[in-house]
């Protein structure tokens, strides 16, 4: 699946802070992704995020 920057997804892990739904602010070698219940900013390898993705919650209208 082929994701933009803005779009919202779930993760198969809960974030600590209880929330699965992530926004992703950067794509390429890496992934940006900011947790929607407290914020939290990681960036991850992009294999692995792809891995931790489950669905695609909302799409970003731009």
């Amino acid at each position: 699946m082929e994701y933009k920057i803005g779009d919202i997804v779930r993760t198969k892990k809960v974030h600590p802070c209880g929330s699965k739904l992530w926004e992703i602010m950067r794509i390429g070698v890496d992934f940006r992704l900011k947790c929607q219940g407290c914020g939290h900013v990681i960036l991850i390898q992009r294999p692995k995020a792809l891995k931790m993705i489950t669905k695609l919650e909302k799409r970003n209208e731009q």
